[in-house]
């Protein structure tokens, strides 16, 4: 649905939640309009959230609150970047992705980038131990998912001789204050060529030429989750955790007693850590299992 001008998601069937598609991405410019607009609609919504964006760490507003999180990356200049905010392993790793010849470049959004990003999405239909969500997408889907924010965004592809090997989706907010890595995935079967630490090193660039201070990487982690190869992969590349305010404003009644009671998190947020992540364990290896026995079939 629309509202002001914006895109808004609903989720859920008890407790309705929206948010904007661009939640993560650029700032909500008149929360109260939007949330009179939302009270108006016909689509019943209970609650709605939305996070405050940087460079505004301190709250703003009086709606109830809670602390989020993002992986950031302060950018002044790529030298910068690389002889201050990386190490020695992560310079090797951009390295080697040049000593393997993978390039990088800004491309067009056209039909050759839209089946290259078809291609690596179909590559595996698991990625870091769960299900791909994109994977078994037709590339007509794909188009339409990549078309999103088509004045804000930005490619950047890597590439292995003349194919593309991986992505950036990097959409940059109207103020020019934040740049958001929206998508960026590489082929699996190149991954011993370090095609994501090439394609993070060109965000850099991008950035730093463009005068952007600040890079993002999504959450640095979620809920109770603490630390994992993402996080890490995303602290090695100069990325640090940043706590930003996030609003729920509830609409209706249902949505007050949801927030009061915190059922808004969701039944996963009350097993203890310890629980979610031997779970995530058994997951990863149910799903490597899966694939070594098609792989078999096949």
């Amino acid at each position: 649905m629309k509202v002001c001008g914006k895109d808004v998601h609903v989720n859920g069937r008890l407790i309705r939640i929206g948010h904007l598609e661009g939640d993560k991405y650029e700032p909500l410019a008149d929360p109260e309009a939007t949330i009179e607009a939302l009270q108006e609609s016909r689509e019943r919504i209970d609650l709605f959230t939305f996070m405050q964006t940087l460079p505004h760490t301190s709250p703003k507003y009086d709606y109830p609150l809670e602390w989020d999180n993002l992986a950031v990356l302060r950018v002044s200049t790529f030298d910068h970047w690389w002889t201050k905010q990386i190490n020695n392993k992560t310079r090797n790793m951009v390295r080697r992705a040049e000593k393997n010849g993978v390039t990088v470049r800004e491309v067009p959004f056209d039909d050759d980038l839209v089946h290259g990003i078809w291609t690596i999405y179909n590559e595996v239909p698991t990625r870091q131990g769960k299900p791909f969500p994109h994977y078994g997408k037709d590339p007509e889907s794909v188009r339409r998912m990549s078309a999103t924010f088509p004045d804000q965004s930005t490619f950047v592809g890597a590439f292995l001789g003349g194919s593309l090997i991986g992505f950036i989706k990097l959409v940059t907010d109207a103020e020019q204050e934040q740049a958001s890595l929206m998508h960026i995935v590489s082929l699996y079967q190149h991954r011993d060529k370090a095609p994501t630490n090439a394609l993070i090193a060109q965000a850099v660039r991008t950035c730093a030429e463009r005068g952007i201070p600040y890079l993002a990487y999504s959450n640095f982690s979620y809920g109770k989750k603490q630390g994992d190869g993402l996080s890490d992969f995303k602290q090695y590349n100069g990325f640090e955790r940043i706590e930003l305010p996030r609003y729920h404003v509830p609409l209706t009644l249902v949505g007050w007693a949801a927030l009061r009671l915190q059922l808004h998190h969701g039944l996963v947020n009350r097993v203890p850590e310890s629980l979610q992540r031997e779970l995530r364990r058994i997951r990863s290896l149910m799903y490597s299992w899966r694939l070594q026995a098609k792989r078999k079939a096949a």
